[in-house]
C-alpha cells in the first residue's frame, strides 16, 4: 500500500463504517486500501475525541475570530472617539480667542 494523508471527514466516516458493523473489518480495509492496524490507530484517536460532537459549549473558530475582531473594532472606536474629542477642545478653545 502506498503513502496517503487522509483528511480527518474521511478517516471519522470510516471509523464510523467501521463501526456500524455493514460489513468485515478486512472487506472495509480493503475498499478503502488501509491496513487494519492503520483503522485500528484512527479508532483509538477517534474515541476520545467523539463526545466533543455534541459538545455545544465550545466555541468554533470563526466565533473566536469574530469576537477578536469585535474587539478590535471597539478600540479603533473608542481612540477615535478620544482623537474627535481633543478636536473639538482644541478648536473650542481656539473660538473663543
Amino acid at each position: 500500500m502506498k503513502y496517503r494523508k487522509w483528511d480527518p471527514k474521511t478517516k471519522a466516516m470510516i471509523v464510523l463504517e467501521g463501526l456500524q458493523n455493514n460489513q468485515s473489518l478486512s472487506e472495509l480495509c480493503n475498499n478503502y486500501q488501509i491496513s487494519q492496524n492503520q483503522y485500528y490507530n484512527w479508532l483509538k484517536e477517534f474515541q476520545p475525541k467523539s463526545h466533543k460532537a455534541f459538545d455545544s459549549s465550545g466555541k468554533s473558530k470563526r466565533e473566536l475570530r469574530v469576537v477578536d475582531e469585535n474587539k478590535k473594532l471597539k478600540r479603533i472606536i473608542a481612540e477615535l472617539t478620544i482623537e474627535l474629542k481633543k478636536t473639538e477642545l482644541e478648536f473650542g478653545e481656539g473660538e473663543d480667542l
